[in-house]
């Protein structure tokens, strides 16, 4: 169920809750004061369950905010620390789709260190200061001038997939920070985290939440 700020809430129990970030929607609060997913996610759960004063929300990854996808929030401490380590220790599975521009084939490992600039919040390739980046893709097909791959992150750094296909000469279609030619979605770009899968931080059971591509994607739903 979607309410209107694109949110569909995918999964839910006492201490995850399960959910597709549309594109364009802030992960977490900052100084625009525009809707983002932490503020909209302690809303709906306060409603849900008539909870009065505060309810618990724990932010224990992120999406950009011209990324669409799945995403897991924590309902309970206990659940945010343990789900924090996970992704610290690189214990989630996490699985993207991509548009790139021009024409890529097969498979392959993208390995480099990428640093980012704290002054600029751009990440760019750099053997010095930089820290490891690994990701696995394969691409699923192409249409014209633009490649769809299927992306396994293997290393969780910022703007990891941005950075790391235009440094190999395909940015991603819309992402004119780094390198696109042309626009996507507006102020959106063309990745979105299809998959996340990691154990339950309290019960002995796999969680696997899945996002379906949007509506924006029609033209590519075909080579997925």
């Amino acid at each position: 169920m979607a309410n209107s700020s694109g949110i569909e809430w995918l999964y839910e129990d006492n201490h995850l809750l399960g959910i597709f970030k549309p594109a364009g929607l802030l992960s977490q609060a900052d100084r625009t004061g525009d809707p983002d997913v932490v503020s909209l996610a302690r809303s709906y759960l306060k409603i849900r369950f008539n909870k009065p004063g505060n309810v618990y929300v724990g932010l224990v990854h992120r999406l950009d905010r011209p990324v669409s996808g799945a995403m897991v929030l924590a309902r309970t401490s206990k659940a945010a620390g343990r789900l924090s380590n996970a992704f610290r220790e690189r214990r989630v599975r996490k699985k993207y789709l991509a548009v790139l521009e021009g024409r890529l084939t097969g498979r392959g490992v993208l390995h480099n260190a990428i640093h980012k600039d704290t002054r600029t919040g751009r990440v760019s390739i750099d053997p010095v200061r930089g820290k490891e980046a690994v990701l696995q893709y394969q691409v699923l097909g192409g249409i014209g001038q633009e490649t769809l791959v299927e992306i396994s992150l293997k290393t969780g750094r910022p703007h990891q997939i941005r950075c790391q296909f235009a440094h190999k000469g395909f940015p991603l279609v819309g992402d004119l920070r780094y390198g696109a030619p042309r626009q996507f979605d507006g102020r959106n770009l063309a990745l979105h985290c299809v998959e996340l899968a990691f154990e339950h931080p309290v019960r002995p059971k796999t969680v696997v939440i899945r996002a379906a591509l949007p509506v924006t994607w029609a033209r590519y739903a075909a080579l997925f």
